[in-house]
């Protein structure tokens, strides 16, 4: 008997594995006649080239993914049944500084991500269509939504408006970008499907129509012929065209609601949820966010029976590398600052490090149960294999002063912020911490440090080089001196007098926000901020940015062996020899208290023991067989080990 089940189960696996063979791709099956039309919305349904498709669409951003593994990424999203991947494309990655362009050989500290095409062509080459937000404004939690910092050089320079000097620099972008991806439209043999026009308009607080309509015109006049679409929050639903652009929607809850609304404002065109939120990002100092499986595969069935098209945000959610993460801000004055993790994980059905959860054969089942348009899928692919690491012992430090020496200086009359710094082809500082001087002070007992306004983002304070501010050791700190939530701060600098004393201020640019109130990003000292020793408002700076490039930390040198005395912002450095081909790792931060991680001068991302993350997410390739050089900026207190995990942690404290 078992013999007769084994020879059923034979037959039926060879049955199975003929009528896989049998099945076009999705390529075969929309193109195998040739193509004569795109992206179709001009009836109820999509049509793709006279074929009627339903989008099953996941965004996947390249630039938060390792390039060695955006096909292994894109195969897995083929593999559920995805028929398109979505990304973002990140202005400030491209144009770094103003003028210079970086698409894959730019020589940017990102040049390895960012081959957009390259990333487009292997879409196309794992059989998927794709759909591209390009802006210019992408919000996506990243550093101020996309833009480029260097745009605040410009007084008065209206992000998101028709504003002369903005439009001038978006057009000059969009000459690079946008004939990229004309070249790869799915009417030119390409996968690109459609083109978003910037994003979520409709809760913009300074919303103008005509910018919309002028970044038509230039989408239409770089050669873009596919469909154009908005997306809008269900929060605000008006920043379109309607007679241009098709509309769609994002939301995390209420699929009904928000579809039923889509199609009285369009109903005779195709409905499709932009993003379908399938979990949520997460801030410093918050839980952990999660959505249940059984929610998520609620809302996803319910909008694939409505019916709709659905782009799952995120799929796979990534990771903001070293200072890319954005934030919430609120109103303008910071109060309400709100930093976004390093990790993008995002609870999404794959995870940042490419694990299938359960979320991912939720959406598996549920596109094999509702998709009419049967085509060849591929395996999915074995996971990466990961393994925590030995515990790597801390040799090597610089102190204070030694980082200061390495550092470029700007003399200033008034404390200048970031973006206003001469340097980087009077591009100003994007990213890191920055340091405000002042030398030869007498500081008599019980004077106190005022700066005014909100601080942008954190702040601390070292008399001749000793740290006087509070370390950070619990979320409950973020109220005090030091951080964004208190206006007019002060802290008392001494119980006795001092003569020729050295005054440093340190400011760390948290990230910018990326939603809301986007329009005057700037970060350090602005001018909202005056600095008062006791009523005396200090002047003639010596500013130092540290903006830990990685030229900048390669010619490090005069390394000191490590005591781990110090409290206060040092340079620790440790080395990971690896045997064999690196694997990936999580970098366990638990014993550190704030700062920055760099693996062989890449910016890794950040540690903060208030979580909720605690762990850094090292991919193989970031590694080499042999030694690793492992550096850490720690704002407070160093532990005396750097240690690994095989999975990542997550815990609040």
């Amino acid at each position: 008997m078992a013999l007769v089940h084994f020879s059923l189960w034979a037959q039926l696996m060879l049955t199975s594995l003929v009528a896989s063979a049998d099945l076009p791709t999705l390529y075969e099956y929309y193109t195998g006649d040739g193509i004569s039309s795109g992206l179709s919305a001009d009836q109820p349904y999509f049509t793709l080239n006279g074929k009627n498709i339903t989008i099953y669409s996941g965004a996947m951003h390249y630039f938060r993914i390792p390039p060695q593994y955006w096909r292994d990424r894109l195969r897995k999203l083929r593999a559920a049944g995805l028929n398109t991947v979505e990304t973002y494309v990140a202005w400030n990655l491209h144009e770094p500084q103003d003028g210079l362009f970086d698409f894959g050989d730019g020589g940017t500290d990102m040049q390895q991500f960012l081959d957009v095409q390259q990333y487009i062509k292997i879409a196309q080459e794992e059989d998927l269509f794709v759909i591209v937000r390009p802006g210019p404004y992408i919000c996506a939690e990243w550093e101020w939504g996309g833009f480029p910092s260097w745009l605040l050089k410009a007084d008065g320079i209206k992000v998101r408006t028709p504003d002369a000097t903005y439009m001038t620099y978006v057009k000059r972008y969009f000459d690079k970008l946008l004939p990229l991806l004309a070249e790869l439209q799915f009417t030119n043999g390409g996968p690109i499907i459609a083109v978003q026009v910037e994003n979520e308009y409709g809760s913009s607080p300074q919303k103008d129509l005509d910018y919309i309509q002028q970044l038509y015109d230039l989408i239409r006049d770089k050669g873009i012929v596919e469909l154009l679409v908005t997306s809008d929050s269900a929060g605000g639903t008006s920043g379109t065209l309607p007679d241009l652009l098709l509309q769609t929607i994002n939301f995390g809850g209420n699929p009904l609601g928000y579809l039923n609304s889509l199609k009285r404002m369009q109903p005779d065109r195709p409905l499709m949820t932009m993003e379908y939120w399938t979990g949520w990002y997460d801030h410093w100092s918050e839980e952990h966010h999660t959505v249940a499986n059984n929610t998520f595969g609620g809302i996803l069935e319910t909008i694939l029976t409505f019916p709709a098209s659905v782009n799952m945000y995120m799929f796979h959610g990534g990771t903001n590398w070293g200072f890319l993460n954005g934030a919430n801000i609120g109103p303008g004055d910071n109060s309400n600052f709100q930093p976004t993790t390093t990790s993008y994980d995002y609870d999404a059905p794959l995870s940042e490090a490419g694990d299938y959860t359960d979320k991912y054969y939720i959406a598996k089942e549920l596109i094999k149960q509702y998709n009419t348009v049967e085509t060849l899928t591929p395996d999915q692919p074995e996971l990466m294999e990961r393994q925590a690491y030995a515990s790597v012992d801390v040799t090597e430090q610089l102190d204070f002063d030694d980082i200061i020496a390495s550092s470029p200086v700007v003399k200033s009359q008034n404390p200048l912020p970031m973006e206003k710094l001469p340097i980087n082809n009077d591009s100003g500082q994007s990213y890191g911490y920055i340091v405000y001087r002042q030398e030869g002070l007498s500081i008599a007992a019980d004077s106190v440090l005022t700066i005014t306004g909100h601080v942008r983002d954190t702040i601390m304070v070292l008399i001749n080089g000793v740290l006087i501010s509070k370390p950070l050791s619990s979320s409950d700190d973020l109220k005090g001196f030091g951080y964004w939530k208190q206006e007019n701060s002060n802290i008392t600098l001494t119980s006795e007098d001092l003569s020729d004393a050295t005054l440093d201020i340190v400011i760390e640019n948290w990230g910018r926000g990326n939603f809301g109130n986007l329009y005057y990003q700037y970060k350090g000292l602005s001018e909202d901020n005056q600095v008062y020793l006791n009523e005396e408002e200090l002047s003639s700076w010596t500013i130092y940015p540290l903006e830990f490039k990685k030229s900048w930390i390669a010619e490090l040198a005069d390394w000191k062996p490590f005591d781990g005395s110090q409290t206060g912002p040092v340079l620790y450095r440790g080395t990971l020899t690896v045997e064999g081909d690196p694997k990936d790792t999580f970098i366990d931060m638990q014993e550190w208290t704030k700062g920055v991680v760099f693996v062989n001068g890449f910016a890794l991302g950040k540690h903060a023991m208030i979580g909720p993350q605690q762990t850094l997410y090292l991919p193989g390739p970031f590694l080499q067989t042999g030694e690793n050089e492992i550096v850490i900026f720690e704002e407070f207190g160093p532990a005396t080990q750097i240690k690994f995990s095989e999975d990542p942690i997550f815990n609040t404290k």
